[in-house]
């Protein structure tokens, strides 16, 4: 058992990811639950309920304000906004993996290889991503 913790310990981190991701959409269905009960409790006093009250059901994820973010997407699918910083950033990790692989660090070789392409790639994504989304405006 302690063979196979070492084996995959990097597996904590996408499961803690997904325990995360199932706790914050417990806690958006909580709060959707208890706006509706709010929502019923006006319905049953024949009240119309407050136009506030309303637009919080309507926010999908209800979190964000209107002037950063797009509300009509959810959190998860919204663009991020990409810079020059992130374009530098891929550029290092791409160059240090790179001398890391031609130096055989840790006689990784080959898997240092593989990483540094995939830095190389996002790099270029990014770079791809920030021409084109700073396009002219119609």
């Amino acid at each position: 058992m302690e063979d196979l913790f070492r084996s995959f310990w990097w597996l904590i981190f996408p499961i803690s990811w997904f325990v995360f991701g199932a706790y914050q959409s417990w806690l958006s269905y909580k709060a959707n639950r208890d706006t509706l009960d709010l929502i019923k409790t006006y319905a049953e006093a024949g009240r119309e309920p407050p136009p506030e009250l309303m637009a919080k059901l309507n926010k999908r994820w209800n979190e964000g304000d209107g002037e950063m973010f797009d509300e009509r997407r959810p959190r998860r699918f919204r663009r991020r906004e990409r810079t020059w910083a992130h374009v530098v950033l891929f550029a290092c990790l791409a160059a240090g993996f790179t001398y890391a692989a031609a130096t055989d660090l840790y006689e990784a070789g080959p898997a240092f290889v593989i990483v540094a392409f995939v830095m190389a790639s996002v790099c270029l994504a990014t770079i791809v991503s920030i021409v084109v989304d700073r396009g002219p405006k119609i």
